[in-house]
């Protein structure tokens, strides 16, 4: 089978998106020219086995190179190694379980909730959560807080819509409108396909988003060439033990470009991932209140009401990382994701045979420069993988030795920090930021209630998701992506102060 090259396929699943219709498509479409799979057989071999025969494809670094430009999320071969292994020292064990910098943001996040509870005001906990992150990866990655933290948070009912969420007007309002609004245009420019330049003919759409971001990180990576310059100067020189991830970037290229993107870059993983996660976390809490109780008791019976937690602790808190993993499945991040062959055909393997469909058990032809989008968030809801309650928030799957095995058999039918040798290197550091946050959450908050009637009214669920399928038929807020996911309009949330 041939897949006839034409143009691009995102509108597809947007559609799909839009709909939850992952009962309906169990392996893959031919879509003009692009293959969209849901099939692990055919992400695996993508992301691992079959990882050298594919790239991330000229059409998207093309769509990014304005926004991301030389970071590891817009390269390949050479450079994308050598940004790989500049960063892994810095997400090593010794590093990412020192949990001081998430105490700090963490208990400056829990102050502005606890004030807000006090007078019963709402929080726009997605634009919350991007702070924290925010912060906290800042002072991580080059040991300076940008305090997004101090800066005004959204009004309820007064807010305006954001191109991902809530929307201030401030500084810190027109970087993360920059940030968010680039990735709408990129993923804009991916559903036009490949005749979006002509749409951009006079004017680049992102330049002036991209110009607000620049002068947003351009001071820092001028200061940290400058502290290097002066030390080189003066012969001192640090182990890289006592370097921020910064320091260690300038101390490997001169090109404040390339420093930048690629400071960008991680910037972008770890403020939207983390906070996404966090955001859809806080949204389950809330629609289903028997999960925060015995997510609480866990935390109760191994840091009590007041102890910092430790990376022990975590390991033995199954609950909390059923709950995260749970999330992860349900609402990916990365919600999708493409590569493309490289200059010489491949052929994709038979789909997983428990669910293939009808004429479609063949190995697949793939052309040279041939698309493929894979989508982590229509295999993590299959039936065929999980079940007849696929599209139900479940916590327990991942506690029940028998549904485990399952997974440990087959892992690529769950890869939300991708898999192979692009696997996301941060992921426990995520891991470990997202139960520190949700321990220190618990330990003060026991409740959490959506507050509905301050989300701006063009970003609830239309009526007319009542009598669709899959989580559609139930959802109570608007799940969107660009990029990353993320809750249109924000996550409009009240939260409840323990009295015990």
């Amino acid at each position: 089978m041939r897949a006839f090259k034409t143009s691009y396929v995102l509108d597809v699943y947007l559609q799909l998106f839009e709909e939850y219709q992952c009962t309906t498509l169990n392996t893959r479409i031919l879509w003009r020219d692009n293959i969209i799979s849901m099939d692990q057989e055919h992400a695996k071999f993508v992301l691992a086995t079959g990882f050298h025969r594919f790239s991330r494809g000229r059409s998207q670094k093309e769509r990014l190179e304005l926004f991301l430009g030389e970071g590891i999320f817009n390269r390949d071969d050479e450079m994308w190694k050598m940004h790989r292994n500049t960063a892994r020292p810095f997400f090593a064990r010794e590093r990412i379980s020192d949990f001081d910098i998430f105490e700090r943001h963490t208990a400056r996040t829990l102050s502005i909730l606890s004030s807000l509870e006090a007078s019963n005001t709402p929080c726009e906990a997605q634009d919350l959560y991007s702070r924290f992150t925010l912060d906290a990866s800042s002072e991580f990655l080059f040991d300076k807080n940008l305090d997004t933290l101090s800066a005004a948070l959204p009004s309820p009912s007064k807010a305006a819509m954001g191109p991902k969420g809530s929307a201030t007007e401030d500084g810190w309002g027109s970087f993360t409108k920059a940030f968010e609004t680039a990735q709408q245009n990129i993923t804009n420019r991916a559903r036009i396909g490949s005749m979006w330049p002509l749409f951009e003919l006079f004017e680049d759409k992102n330049e002036g988003h991209c110009r607000v971001i620049q002068q947003f990180l351009d001071p820092l990576v001028r200061q940290a060439l400058a502290d290097k310059s002066r030390m080189e100067k003066a012969g001192i020189s640090s182990p890289l033990a006592d370097k921020s991830f910064l320091q260690h970037l300038v101390d490997s290229a001169d090109d404040p470009v390339l420093i930048r993107d690629q400071l960008l870059s991680m910037l972008l993983a770890s403020r939207d991932t983390t906070a996404c996660v966090l955001t859809f976390i806080t949204y389950f809490m809330a629609v289903h209140p028997e999960v925060a109780t015995r997510l609480r008791a866990e935390v109760l019976e191994h840091c009590g009401p007041s102890r910092p937690p430790t990376y022990e602790h975590f390991r033995h808190m199954k609950y909390m990382r059923a709950v995260i993993n749970e999330t992860l499945r349900l609402f990916p991040p990365v919600p999708l994701n493409v590569r493309e062959t490289r200059d010489s055909p491949c052929i994709l393997p038979p789909p997983d045979p428990t669910y293939s469909t009808p004429g479609r058990s063949n190995p697949l032809y793939m052309p040279e420069n041939t698309i493929i989008m894979y989508l982590p968030l229509l295999t993590q809801r299959n039936p065929a993988l999980w079940g007849d309650n696929a599209d139900d928030f479940d916590p327990d799957r991942w506690i029940d030795p028998e549904r485990i095995a399952k997974f440990v058999a087959n892992p690529a039918m769950f890869t939300p920090f991708s898999a192979g040798p692009r696997i996301c290197i941060g992921q426990n550091y995520a891991y470990n930021e997202m139960s520190y946050f949700l321990v220190r959450l618990l330990q003060r908050f026991d409740r959490f209630t959506l507050a509905s009637e301050v989300q701006p009214p063009e970003s609830l669920p239309p009526k007319e998701w009542q009598n669709r399928k899959g989580r559609q038929a139930y959802e109570r807020i608007w799940p969107s992506a660009a990029m990353t996911l993320y809750v249109k309009g924000g996550l409009w949330i009240r939260f409840h102060k323990a009295t015990s």
